[in-house]
């Protein structure tokens, strides 16, 4: 028969086993109420788009934050897009009070769609339409989600990494009901390498075509150490969308990991400049 000492510690064994597995269930439960995922979709010339939602506890209406993704150098990288793109980013944002949806573009994901927005390769740089190629689906991912009666239809951001920061400047460079504001994590198309980008000079006259047609006003966040658009061509891009009439801020990132471009995952440390900005234009911020 066990002693009373070996009783007793066997005992103190199970018991944090029994709490860990009461307390599970209920972490489980508390952040559902935190917030919720859903799925939906949007069809865009003929093709369904996935729209991954995550959504804030309450009624709303909560104002709305389209998130976009990036598009890697190699084709097959474009299969890996899914349910988790951006989706601790999406978090972050949906727990400020932000319908946040992640829209998954044509031609990525596991069973993709032809890819809509091919610029035509260093030959020809057609970036003005391949980011007007993303907008489209961009655009209509930002009429689907604003129309739920969660959502309030007169407060729309656009937000999104390298090709997707791209294709929002695009999809602001034409008017878009409810939009007030765009942020842009290292925006840009053409880089076929580290420090490279196919045909700068086009890429640069791309955004002073948005330029043009901007009316809301835009962050731009790049970081000192993108290694996809670095530091002096970020600054060309912004003095020609600037001077194109466009309203923008450029902020010099600072340097993350090996390579800059995916700053977008520090999310403390570019929280500060995002929330100014959301508060700027009428979004809340995070909660501290």
């Amino acid at each position: 028969m066990p002693s009373n000492s070996l009783r007793r510690d066997r005992m103190f064994r199970i018991i944090p086993a029994c709490l860990a597995l009461a307390i599970l269930p209920l972490l489980a439960a508390a952040s559902a109420r935190a917030q919720q995922r859903e799925e939906a979709s949007v069809n865009v010339a003929g093709s369904v788009v996935p729209v991954h939602l995550h959504v804030p506890p309450g009624p709303g209406p909560f104002p709305v934050l389209i998130l976009s993704h990036g598009s890697p150098r190699d084709a097959a990288g474009r299969r890996e897009f899914g349910r988790g793109t951006l989706s601790e980013v999406a978090a972050s944002i949906a727990r400020r009070g932000i319908l946040v949806g992640v829209p998954i573009r044509r031609g990525y994901g596991p069973q993709p769609s032809s890819w809509a927005e091919a610029y035509g390769g260093c030959a020809q740089a057609r970036y003005h339409q391949a980011g007007l190629a993303s907008a489209e689906d961009i655009r209509a991912a930002a009429a689907m989600v604003a129309s739920r009666p969660d959502a309030d239809p007169k407060r729309i951001v656009l937000m999104g990494v390298s090709a997707g920061g791209w294709g929002s400047l695009a999809a602001a460079s034409k008017p878009l009901k409810g939009l007030v504001g765009v942020v842009n994590f290292a925006g840009g198309r053409g880089s076929r390498g580290p420090d490279e980008v196919c045909k700068p000079d086009e890429l640069v006259a791309a955004a002073a075509n948005y330029g043009r047609g901007s009316t809301v006003p835009e962050l731009w966040i790049y970081s000192v150490n993108d290694r996809f658009f670095g530091p002096e061509l970020a600054q060309r891009l912004h003095r020609a969308f600037t001077a194109a009439g466009g309203q923008a801020r450029l902020v010099a990132a600072p340097a993350y990991g090996e390579d800059g471009h995916r700053y977008i995952r520090a999310m403390e440390s570019w929280a500060p400049e995002v929330d100014a900005f959301f508060r700027q234009v009428g979004f809340p911020g995070a909660k501290r």
